[in-house]
């Protein structure tokens, strides 16, 4: 039983230049299965309506001959037959065959058998012998129905200077069985019928342009393992947002293959914590193109004791020597920073303040104390101030006392405090008192003055 599973296969040759022909080769699967439904169409409406559209673009594109083949489109599949010779090249290359290739996608009908293999195997003598950059781009729903290897087919493709890889929409399955397809080349997936168009988009695109880039995010071995957050690109020198990206490994652990104008400069804005910039960023016509940026990271650990009073800390990070705020972190939360030193300061009663160091991979812990609870009552409202004592050497001021009340509650981080304080209606300094006392985590202490 076929899988359900939408696939779209590219072959392409980066051996490219500017005036050179690009043939770009489409096979339609018109297998059965293609009649199922897949949103609001079947699979087949869908395929034919994206493909149509896709082709009607590239209408009086200069240097561009496109041609199709179409499989599974001319014999019924029944339970004890399938025809797996089943394929056809329904219009051959030519330069202003946009129309016709229109035309005749309308009429197809999907009905038989899935011969991927031997499709692919024509399509190695659907192209002329003279030299041109030569695209295959293979859309499918299923697995190979019919007894041959792709592997094998590989070799004829490469003798027309052709590299196949795969691109897969995915319909929430598990695609672990394209990986028969490894001797071919890399895919990657998308879910619906929205990111089939764009999927589609791109693989044309990569085959007019044949300019691609990728971005390495590189760890401290300078090896692009850093992903998963959003880039922001720009024309350079300019407020002009060219892409909005959030940074994404492929099923291969390597950073994804985009397509870039080769004929604009960039200005990158990667939102690590804190922000990389980078600028002038120039691409090579008609190649690969990495860019590399330095993105090392490590974490940070928020973490505390059991502590009812503890649940709303905040926490704001800064790189040590810089003032600007680069986050402001919660208790019992954990987040991603770039490797360096920073300072946190802990918006506990009082301040606590702390000087890190952020490694590449490593998470760093940082305890905060659990608070303790000071219940004050006074006879009389007073002045006065309430000091933490640092170090044995001085003492700090935390807060002041309420004129206005004879009842107040603080919650305080562990250590030695002291009172100092004098009755409200008192007009002298020779009534001010003093009073120390000890805070521990988790504990209540009552005082009366």
């Amino acid at each position: 039983m076929k899988n359900t599973i939408l696939i779209l296969f590219i072959a392409l040759n980066f051996m490219a230049f500017s005036q050179e022909k690009t043939r770009i080769l489409f096979i339609l699967d018109a297998s059965n299965s293609m009649n199922l439904k897949w949103d609001e169409q079947t699979r087949m409406e869908s395929a034919k309506e994206i493909l149509n559209q896709s082709v009607k673009d590239l209408n009086g594109i200069p240097n561009l001959e496109i041609a199709l083949r179409v499989y599974g489109h001319q014999s019924n599949v029944t339970n004890t037959y399938q025809d797996c010779n089943d394929t056809k090249l329904e219009v051959p290359f030519g330069s202003n065959n946009t129309e016709a290739i229109r035309q005749k996608i309308k009429t197809i009908n999907a009905k038989g058998a899935t011969p991927i293999a031997r499709s692919l195997e024509a399509a190695a003598e659907d192209f002329p012998n003279e030299k041109s950059r030569n695209f295959i781009i293979l859309i499918t729903d299923g697995l190979e129905s019919c007894d041959n290897d792709p592997c094998a087919v590989a070799t004829k493709l490469k003798e027309k200077e052709v590299k196949v890889t795969p691109f897969v929409i995915g319909i929430g399955m598990d695609l672990s069985y394209l990986e028969q397809f490894n001797c071919i080349g890399a895919y990657t997936e998308a879910e619906d019928k929205n990111s089939f168009q764009t999927v589609l988009k791109t693989i044309i695109d990569k085959a007019l342009l044949n300019t691609t880039v990728q971005v390495n995010l590189n760890d401290a071995n300078l090896k692009p393992t850093e992903t998963d957050v959003t880039m922001f690109v720009y024309e350079s020198g300019t407020n002009n947002l060219i892409h909005t990206l959030t940074h994404t490994l492929n099923r291969y652990k390597n950073p994804d293959t985009l397509v870039w104008d080769p004929f604009m400069t960039y200005d990158i804005l990667v939102k690590t914590l804190p922000e990389t910039f980078i600028t002038k960023v120039k691409l090579h016509e008609h190649t690969h193109n990495t860019i590399q940026i330095d993105a090392a990271q490590g974490f940070l650990s928020l973490t505390s004791k059991y502590s009812a009073y503890n649940v709303n800390y905040t926490t704001r990070v800064s790189l040590i020597d810089h003032q600007k705020t680069i986050n402001h972190q919660q208790l019992k939360s954990t987040e991603k920073y770039l490797i360096g030193k920073y300072n946190l300061e802990v918006f506990t009663l009082p301040r606590t303040y702390k000087e890190i160091e952020i490694k590449d991979k490593q998470t760093t812990s940082i305890d905060i104390p659990a608070a303790g609870t000071l219940e004050l009552r006074l006879k009389t409202p007073a002045t006065g101030q309430v000091f933490v004592l640092r170090g044995n050497e001085s003492y700090e001021w935390v807060c002041n006392l309420n004129k206005k009340s004879t009842k107040q509650k603080w919650n305080l981080q562990p250590g030695k405090y002291k009172i100092i304080y004098r009755g409200k209606n008192q007009y002298s300094s020779s009534y001010t008192t003093e009073k120390s006392f000890t805070i521990k985590s988790n504990n209540t202490i009552y005082l009366t003055l």
